[in-house]
């Protein structure tokens, strides 16, 4: 027979905060043994029945004092009625959803870094209309041109919101629901990074949508596609940080975000181009890409609110994988370094992002759970060398 599960943890402190609240208020309606059993029951400690106090006639008479008593305080309590919430409540069931639910880290940091993101998607959406208004081309063409100009900046601001809920400890703060919540857009309005996040990819999606239907050919298609693994991938990664799946579905979500932002940004810069046959001869992105990948890795691997660990000789699985991003990145380093002639800005980008990561790590080591800009830095590193090598691909 297998053991009662437990409430997680989260769930039970928040629940129990203010059932203990309630208690003080109470306090002399009961036995100190019996308030303490109560509350294991409104909490749901499957233990409690039988760890349950087991209480003598002269115990039954004594207050919290310690003192003897003939009859029990009741004259507090006679009028109030005990309000203790259903255990079938949705505040207190124990589920998929509610069980994994944790609060990130709001910041003044947080809330700038969510301002410039806004930002970049008041931009796309200015340079939409900007592109699509000066295009000699038919009205249809027009708008295929500004939507795919939209929607490269859509995608780097949605990898870059990724960081925010990564860097501040929101990966969970909707639980796993997926892909809304109730009042996503309140939540949203409010400051939620991973809010945020949904209701953006949404608009990445309906884009992309709008895009296969308007001019379905080999990118627009392409892209749909891959924004739809991208979601699907993106909600497996909030069962990795629930300790539920692998890490290699944290690092697909994190390489397919990028492919996606790499296939509108090649429509942009070379139009016509075919994505696959741009990425066999883009030598530099295999490393960049194969690091993300790897990056990816490494946060889902060390999981939700937990470090790496500073080590000399890798021991555990989270530092073995660390230890093949880092070789990652001196790959894109050699790479672009070989190359640097042809990729100046992405080199010398690299090499800054080479220290990031390195500060980086020790952050993670400092602040588990919420490690904070850094992560965003590192990401928007990231896009940087990915945007300047393709801009200063010559094939």
């Amino acid at each position: 027979m297998s053991k009662p599960e437990r409430l997680p943890g989260a769930l039970i402190e928040a629940y129990a905060h203010g059932a203990l609240a309630e208690r003080e208020d109470r306090a002399d309606c009961l036995s100190p043994a019996l308030s303490t059993h109560h509350l294991r029951l409104e909490i749901g400690d499957p233990h409690a029945l039988e760890r349950r106090p087991r209480l003598g006639n002269r115990q039954r008479t004594q207050g919290l004092s310690g003192s003897v008593r003939t009859d029990p305080p009741r004259r507090k309590c006679a009028n109030r009625a005990i309000k203790t919430p259903a255990m079938n409540s949705p505040d207190v069931q124990p589920s998929l959803d509610t069980g994994h639910v944790v609060e990130g880290q709001m910041t003044p940091e947080v809330r700038v870094i969510g301002l410039g993101i806004a930002g970049m998607v008041v931009l796309a959406i200015a340079m939409g209309l900007w592109r699509g208004m000066i295009s000699a081309q038919p009205a249809r063409a027009a708008l295929v041109a500004g939507l795919i100009t939209a929607e490269v900046i859509f995608a780097a601001a949605l990898v870059l919101l990724g960081s925010i809920v990564e860097g501040f400890g929101y990966g969970l703060s909707l639980g796993t629901r997926w892909p809304y919540t109730r009042n996503i857009i309140v939540l949203m309005l409010r400051g939620d990074p991973e809010a945020a996040h949904r209701v953006l990819a949404t608009a990445v999606g309906l884009t992309a949508l709008a895009l296969a239907i308007l001019q379905p050919q080999y990118m627009t298609l392409v892209g749909l596609g891959l924004i739809v693994l991208t979601a699907l991938f993106g909600m497996g990664t909030l069962y990795v940080l629930a300790g539920r799946a692998p890490a290699f579905v944290h690092g697909t979500h994190g390489l397919l975000a990028y492919l996606v932002f790499i296939n509108y940004l090649v429509a942009v810069s070379f139009p016509g181009a075919h994505l696959g046959a741009y990425l066999e001869s883009a030598v530099p992105l295999h490393a960049v890409l194969f690091a993300v990948f790897m990056g990816g890795m490494v946060t889902g691997q060390r999981g939700f609110g937990k470090p790496i660990e500073p080590f000399l000789r890798p021991q555990r699985t989270a530092q073995w994988i660390f230890v093949v991003h880092g070789i990652a990145a001196l790959l894109v380093l050699a790479t672009l370094g070989w190359l640097s002639a042809g990729y100046p800005v992405a080199f010398g980008l690299a090499l800054l992002q080479a220290a990031v990561g390195f500060f980086l790590f020790h952050a993670v080591n400092s602040r588990p759970k919420s490690p904070g800009t850094l992560v965003v830095f590192h990401q928007l590193m990231a896009v940087l060398i990915t945007t300047a090598i393709v801009l200063q691909w010559h094939g």
